[in-house]
């Protein structure tokens, strides 16, 4: 039974912005802590190896994908290894997919309520959200996320820009000296785990996308386009952050990007513009969760062989409000879940190794049918 598609397409300009939006507010708002601990003052050189093995995983899931244009990596798994092995072989994704929405869908809601809402009840925030994941998924599907994208990707991209020159009188350029000499290779390499597992590595739904693609041939330059721009964003902000703290008091922050937002103040007129940052991160956020979201109720959909794949959207509402809710202490909750299952499991085998697989045997059998 083949799923009735409604004419989704998306061009490669939306592809760019999406790859672009979903990844700079996270990495900016999520990551920059935890990798300015590690490697201190190189933070920045951290962020620029998790940018370039994403655009590595960019380019391996987009490559892979073009091979079998029409198809979704549910579909082409099962031409490459067979019905069973290929379906098989997808249940990593799922287990990603599903968890992951409700871990985001929580620290959405906890900043939310951190920068604005400070009595309102989490679970407000979570319905709130699951209430406009369901319009965007059932009006537009992967189609409304891209047109969603492509007015919202400028629209940060100017933000992140315009907080970074407003913050240029609160910086201090040597905070970034001396390079490579008080961390070396190590800790930087270390720090460089979370921002390209957790978000740069992300990039591998491409595998879903590149079906819906107006012009497949396009996937793989705008996908590296898009990844490229956002590594660039975030490691000028990285850069931003320890210009105007240092390295010491950004690793004992919860958001230090936010907070150094709100030490801008220009000539006492303009200040309090750290409401861009909750703007950023809103449509950040919100895009990776309909992308999330998307790839989980259409890939469900086609490995259950679901006529309406939309209906999906019911199940999996429900499951990503109760696990953001049920969640009691984030920060620890998100440290248990990378160390014990993105950065062991997720990483190595669902961007990294099933993809590589599948290329190569995918290469092969078309190498091979192409010879008789």
């Amino acid at each position: 039974m083949r799923i009735v598609v409604k004419s989704m397409k998306i061009s490669g300009s939306q592809i760019f912005w999406m790859m672009f939006t979903f990844e700079v507010g996270n990495s900016l708002l999520l990551t920059l802590s935890s990798t300015i601990r590690d490697a201190k003052q190189d933070a920045w050189i951290s962020m620029a190896i998790a940018g370039l093995v994403g655009i590595a995983i960019t380019f391996l899931a987009a490559s892979l994908s073009s091979l079998y244009p029409k198809q979704t990596m549910i579909d082409f798994s099962q031409t490459i290894l067979g019905k069973w092995l290929g379906k098989l072989i997808i249940i990593p994704f799922f287990l990603q997919w599903y968890s992951a929405m409700g871990l985001i869908v929580r620290e959405f809601g906890d900043f939310i309520i951190t920068a604005l809402f400070h009595k309102t009840p989490l679970w407000v925030i979570v319905f709130a959200t699951m209430l406009l994941l369901i319009f965007i998924i059932y009006q537009g599907g992967v189609e409304g996320i891209g047109r969603l994208s492509e007015i919202v990707g400028p629209m940060v991209l100017l933000m992140i820009a315009i907080l970074i020159i407003l913050d240029l009188g609160n910086m201090n350029w040597h905070y970034m000296l001396p390079i490579y000499q008080d961390s070396g290779w190590l800790p930087i390499l270390k720090g460089s785990f979370t921002p390209m597992a957790s978000f740069f590595g992300e990039s591998v739904m491409m595998t879903m996308f590149v079906f819906f693609m107006e012009k497949p041939d396009q996937a793989s330059t705008r996908a590296m386009w898009g990844i490229g721009t956002a590594v660039s964003m975030v490691c000028i902000g990285t850069l931003a952050v320890i210009f105007t703290f240092g390295p010491g008091l950004p690793s004992r922050l919860l958001y230090p990007f936010y907070d150094m937002s709100r030490f801008i103040s220009v000539m006492e007129f303009i200040q309090n513009v750290d409401i861009l940052i909750v703007i950023i991160w809103f449509f950040s956020i919100f895009v990776k969760l309909a992308l999330y979201m998307f790839i989980a109720c259409y890939g469900t959909a086609q490995w259950f062989h679901l006529k309406d794949w939309r209906k999906v959207v019911w199940i999996l509402t429900p499951i990503s409000f109760v696990m953001a809710v049920s969640i009691k202490n984030t920060q620890i909750f998100a440290q248990y879940y990378d160390k014990f299952y993105w950065l062991p499991f997720v990483f190595p085998v669902n961007m990294i190794g099933i993809p590589l697989l599948l290329l190569v045997v995918g290469w092969i059998r078309r190498k091979y049918a192409s010879t008789q």
